[in-house]
């Protein structure tokens, strides 16, 4: 097809779709687990003013099995539609299944399951491994993804921005592995420390859960769970970012200009590591003194690694220290990604914590100046809320200077805040219009971390069960009628702003990533030949490749959606208890 009749057949499906998702009932198209709050929305239009009930009808035939009385309707101004809410959460039979209201479509068809969120967990990590850099993958592990190696980074230069004595402009380093940060073919430190650090806080937080999951990656079988094998893929990288001459961290290694849509192994640019920075060094230092605790126990498989990890975390953070103002700047000739940070507050206080709960030293606590610390819904510039989020995880073994009042105060008044939201919302979740950001299904996957820590700690259900809700909104309860993860549900995105996904020649993009999700901002409206459907927050939203501002993938993003699929799997509570 010529590019000019895709671009307009992907501009007529987009709009297709808009026009009819508002008509259609919108829930988790993957299903749920028995015990989980289960619940849809539903559009009040011309042909449903006059319903009130709704029935759950058996996928295979129809038979009723359940009848509810809908909501109240309810204006949704982000989506410019009102809705009511469908409860079915009483539905605890495993099985396939339909909602029903008159004059709609009935729904499309979802699981009730014990094991509802298994494939999904796996395959979220699992896409950490397709997105690897440095290696090839094979057929056995990578089946119809299987594809050459590209940037094995063995020959990257030392920018000028980075040069220091000991490694003056134009030495060349080695610094392998590591994983593409998005849809582009670079690796960042800070983003790598929010991913990083939250796929480890889903192995501290559910190590049953993961310690027995087969993914099917090179390591497989090896002694390590493949989950912290994974990781280390990332880890070994960033260990090769900082400088052992004197402790500081390379805030990027990149290419000067964003590759093409080609394979990774076509893109041949010269690579290069950027300025040292204090975000990178802190994050890095947070990271690090996380993984060092995680990997304590496989030393026999990983001989001196966690100790080696301690050590660079403990170098990172008297670099930091030692330059607090060390802000990144781009460079006039470096085109890519910046995620620069002039605020470093947060990561201070960050760091300080992972270093205080793996060494106990109290004065890392003190550092963190933890009485004048906001708990806040996480970031990869906002990280203030790891602290407390581990801090908390690790409460009954921590150095009695921490204060066990005000580390649950902090978590249960944000998960507080978060569930009064989701109780005023007509969709039933905790996001509001200032939330439709760049990456706004982020947003919605860290808050439903901060809620799972909430019930984790108070065991109060409705945490739980707003946390369940925003875990929908990824997969198809939301104004657009989709999953948001490639490869998963019903109706799921097709086309990420993913190079190897829209190189490959692939008709399906390569699954397991959660693509980035509505934003009024629509920055790349002027470099899409299709049209966004609508400005409005919750539905602007755009599944082309060329849509890097609503349909990218991130690494930042993923990890999230490892650890709420992870915690709801694990926590939802059997029917009745």
């Amino acid at each position: 097809m010529p590019t000019s009749l895709k671009y307009l057949a992907a501009a007529m499906a987009c709009l297709g779709a808009a026009s009819a998702s508002a008509a259609e009932i919108k829930l988790n198209q993957l299903g749920f687990l028995p015990g989980a709050a289960k619940v849809a929305v539903v559009p009040v239009d011309a042909a449903t003013t006059g319903a009130t009930a709704f029935a759950v009808i058996r996928a295979d035939g129809g038979a009723v099995v359940r009848h509810g009385t809908l909501g109240a309707a309810r204006a949704a101004p982000d989506s410019g539609d009102t809705v009511r809410l469908a409860d079915f959460s009483t539905l605890t039979t495993p099985g396939r299944y339909r909602l029903r209201v008159a004059g709609l479509p009935d729904s499309l068809p979802f699981e009730v399951a014990p094991g509802a969120y298994q494939a999904l967990n796996a395959g979220a990590i699992r896409a950490y491994y397709y997105n690897r850099a440095g290696i090839a993958l094979d057929k056995q592990h990578a089946g119809a993804y299987a594809r050459a190696a590209g940037h094995p980074d063995t020959s990257v230069m030392v920018h000028a921005s980075a040069a220091s004595p000991a490694r003056p402009a134009g030495t060349i380093i080695s610094s392998p592995k590591g994983w593409y940060d998005a849809g582009d073919y670079n690796k960042y430190i800070v983003n790598s420390g929010i991913a990083t650090y939250t796929l480890l806080a889903a192995w501290e937080d559910f190590p049953a859960f993961f310690q027995t999951q087969a993914l099917n990656i090179p390591e497989s079988g090896n002694g390590i769970p493949d989950l912290l094998n994974e990781t280390l893929w990332n880890l070994e990288w960033m260990l090769t970012m900082q400088d052992p001459n004197d402790g500081g961290v390379y805030h990027k290694l990149t290419d000067k200009n964003f590759d093409g849509y080609v394979m990774p192994a076509d893109a041949r640019q010269q690579r290069y590591v950027v300025q040292k920075t204090t975000a990178a060094a802190l994050d890095f230092a947070a990271v690090m003194a996380t993984a060092s605790r995680v990997l304590a126990p496989y030393d026999k498989q990983l001989p001196g690694m966690a100790a080696r990890m301690r050590t660079a975390a403990e170098q990172a953070w008297r670099w930091a220290r030692a330059n607090p103002k060390a802000y990144y700047q781009q460079p006039a000739d470096i085109k890519t990604g910046e995620y620069g940070d002039k605020d470093v507050r947060d990561e201070f206080a960050w760091a300080a914590a992972e270093l205080f709960i793996t060494t106990g030293d109290p004065a890392y606590y003190q550092a963190m100046q933890a009485p004048a610390l906001q708990a806040t819904v996480p970031t990869w510039g906002e990280v203030s809320g790891l602290a407390w989020l581990s801090l908390a995880r690790h409460r009954q073994h921590l150095n009695p200077v921490a204060d066990q009042a005000l580390i649950a105060s902090r978590i249960d008044a944000l998960s507080s805040q978060l569930a009064a939201v989701t109780q005023r919302s007509a969709y039933g979740f905790a996001m509001q219009t200032a939330d439709y950001v760049w990456g706004s299904n982020a947003v919605v996957l860290n808050q439903a971390m901060v809620l799972v820590h909430g019930y984790r700690l108070t065991g109060k259900r409705a945490y739980l069960d707003a946390a369940q809700a925003n875990f929908d909104v990824i997969m198809g309860r939301n104004a657009v009628d989709l999953s948001f993860v490639t490869g998963f549900g019903a109706r799921s995105a097709q086309h990420p702003h993913h190079r190897p996904s829209a190189a490959d020649g692939i008709a399906a993009p390569v699954p397991g990533f959660v693509v980035g999700g509505p934003q009024p901002g629509r920055e790349d409206q002027k470099d899409c030949k299709a049209q966004y459907a609508s400005a409005l927050p919750a539905r602007a939203y755009l599944d082309d490749a060329c849509s890097y501002a609503s349909n990218e993938i991130a690494i930042n993003w993923n990890a999230p959606l490892v650890y709420v699929s992870a915690a709801l799997q694990v926590l939802t509570p059997a029917p009745g208890k």
